[in-house]
Parts: C-alpha cells; sequence; structure tokens
C-alpha cells in the first residue's frame, strides 16, 4: 500500500469515528499502523466488509479515500461499489466532557510519545458517554506519520488495560471531521507543545 494510500486510510477512519463499534476501529487502526504490505492490506479488504456488516454509509468524499486505500485490487473495488451511500454523515449520538484531572502510568506514558514526536502540537482528553457507555477518548492534533502514531498510542494505552482504546491523531491540515469537533470542545488539554503540560510537571 503506497503513503497515499495509507493517508487515505487513515483519513477515512477519522471520519468513521464513532460510526464503527469501537473494536473494529482500533483493530483497523492497528493493522494500518503496521509496516508491513500484509497489515495495510488487511485494512483495504477488511473494512469495506466493516461498513456492510454495521450498516454504515459512506458520502462521495469518503468513498473516493476508500477507493484510494483499495488501490488495484479487484476483489475490493467489487465490494467498495456495494457500500451504501449517503448525503453527509451525522454527527453520532455522543455527548463528550473533559475527563477528569489525573497522570497514571498510562497518561504518562502517552505524554512522553507525544513530547517525542515531530509534529505533534496538543494532546486532549475527554470522556464520550452514549449508547456504548462511557469511554476515554485521545485526540491528539498534528504529528508525523500520524497512523504510526495512533497504533503506538493504542497499543501503550492497551498494555495499560484499555481493551478497545480510542485514540484519534488529527494531521493539522485536516478540517475536523463533527466527531472529532464535539471531542475538542469537551476536552481538556493534556498537553501543548506551546506550553507545560496542564495538571502535571514537564
Amino acid at each position: 500500500m503506497t503513503g497515499q494510500a495509507v493517508a487515505a486510510c487513515h483519513e477515512l477512519l477519522l471520519h468513521l469515528a464513532g460510526r464503527l463499534p469501537d473494536d473494529v476501529t482500533w483493530r483497523l487502526r492497528d493493522w494500518l499502523a503496521d509496516d508491513t504490505d500484509h497489515g495495510r492490506a488487511a485494512v483495504a479488504a477488511t473494512l469495506p466488509r466493516a461498513l456492510l456488516r454495521n450498516r454504515v454509509g459512506i458520502t462521495d468524499h469518503e468513498r473516493s479515500l476508500l477507493v484510494t486505500g483499495a488501490g488495484d485490487d479487484a476483489a475490493v473495488r467489487r465490494a467498495v461499489r456495494a457500500v451504501l451511500p449517503i448525503q453527509s454523515a451525522e454527527r453520532p449520538p455522543f455527548e463528550f466532557r473533559a475527563a477528569p484531572d489525573g497522570y497514571d502510568a498510562a497518561t504518562l506514558g502517552v505524554l512522553a510519545v507525544a513530547r517525542g514526536t515531530a509534529g505533534v502540537e496538543e494532546v486532549l482528553r475527554s470522556v464520550r458517554s452514549g449508547p456504548f457507555g462511557e469511554r476515554t477518548v485521545l485526540v491528539v492534533l498534528g504529528g508525523d506519520r500520524p497512523w504510526a502514531l495512533a497504533g503506538t498510542l493504542q497499543r501503550l494505552l492497551r498494555a495499560h488495560g484499555d481493551r478497545t482504546p480510542c485514540v484519534e491523531v488529527l494531521p493539522v491540515d485536516l478540517d475536523p471531521p463533527p466527531y472529532h469537533k464535539a471531542a475538542i470542545v469537551g476536552s481538556a488539554q493534556m498537553w501543548s507543545s506551546t506550553g507545560a503540560t496542564v495538571g502535571a510537571s514537564t
């Protein structure tokens, strides 16, 4: 899978946050972060089926991202054509509020990775409530190779007991989808490249 295809898949998974189940999203992101063709091909093959299975429609822009991610695989392109079209995506029915202060081992690990990753501008944390109960959502603004950073942070959180981590790494040039705009508004800042970590020593 080319760099363009990986970037397209990453953007598409951002658009699908909250529309696909969390356990599907984290697994697809984990595969996308794999530096092998096998892992990335698994995303291209699995994502259309996940959309069909969960009855998730996609916009024209999202379909173009999916086609780019599919590459030349004819079977995947056929599956892409079967995904339902929609005019626009509604914001998933979640509410976000700022996560309470607290810096456990997982949080400190996240901050260490963020500080050591080129291009990261800010790390935010919120608590999402909705149909699937409460979940902590981590939003990272910026970062080189955002799909790789998302995979690293997911694995770190899973090592600390979060089985389905919600990690959203937004490229700086991407207008945040509605889900992420809501998450950003209802969040607390953990770290910024222009200032000190909020609530913890740096």
